[in-house]
């Protein structure tokens, strides 16, 4: 099971970085931060299982900063 963790952890965290570094559209940029918190969600997990703290500390920050990304991107109101 651990092993679907990471390699989905993986792939997601390629795509998201690619749709951020792409920066189609604000929706989309929001869209890729959702899909970036799941993977640190996923790595969390994934470290927990391994006892990889530090993977685990590493995506929990991770977490936090995908969360601003996502008030910035698709939460909070645009400047009139």
């Amino acid at each position: 099971m651990t092993d679907v963790i990471q390699w989905t952890a993986s792939l997601s965290a390629i795509v998201a970085a690619s749709l951020i570094a792409a920066h189609i559209s604000q929706k989309v940029t929001g869209i890729a931060f959702i899909i970036f918190t799941a993977s640190s969600l996923m790595w969390v997990y994934f470290g927990a299982a391994e006892n990889d703290h530090g993977l685990v500390v590493q995506n929990v920050v991770l977490t936090g900063i995908n969360l601003l990304g996502i008030y910035r991107y698709l939460i909070r109101s645009k400047p009139a």
